[in-house]
């Protein structure tokens, strides 16, 4: 019994590990094409929130990648804090989701576009966004923030990740926990 534990803590511990570790690698190929920060964005690690279906572990390795890519990547503080919160609220609400995948995708995209337009704002100052041409000021820049940021997101979570999980899908069960 205390050698199947081991195994299972080994196993969490591991799952979480390469996790956070893909997380990392995958915002730094998403900042080398400038897609990992700013008003828009698509960071490709963000597709990674879909692994909570599988894996319990994915919530915590999800967590700690994401505050390591942050700070790896030049992020204020407040950001590492509010952006990884924004991962952590994220991928709970996957996990709690697990049994129905094809929402399981819902939840990082709504934290994210709840937290990081604020933290746009208010940590880095973002006053106004030019979209299509168009700058939008101070009277909208909220909503658009909410919207550039949810697109983003919708590519990232939701189409990107969705293909992750129809690929992992056929993967064996004895691979996750």
């Amino acid at each position: 019994m205390e050698r199947n534990m081991e195994r299972s803590n080994t196993r969490f511990i591991t799952i979480g590990g390469v996790t956070a570790a893909l997380y990392v690698a995958l915002t730094f190929v998403a900042a080398a094409m400038g897609l990992a920060s700013g008003a828009i964005q698509v960071r490709l690690s963000e597709a990674l929130t879909i692994l909570p279906v599988f894996s319990a572990a994915a919530v915590p390795g999800l967590t700690v990648g994401c505050v390591l890519a942050n700070l790896l990547t030049g992020c204020a503080p407040w950001d590492v804090v509010f952006g990884s919160l924004a991962t952590l609220i994220g991928a709970i609400g996957t996990r709690m989701l697990r049994k129905k995948p094809l929402l399981a995708w819902i939840p990082p995209v709504l934290s994210n576009m709840a937290i990081v337009p604020v933290v746009l704002m208010r940590v880095y100052g973002v006053e106004d966004i030019e979209v299509f041409g168009r700058t939008f000021g101070s009277d909208h820049i909220w909503i658009m923030l909410v919207i550039t940021v949810g697109i983003g997101e919708l590519i990232s979570c939701g189409v990107m990740g969705m293909l992750l999980y129809k690929s992992l899908n056929r993967v064996p069960d004895r691979l996750w926990d």
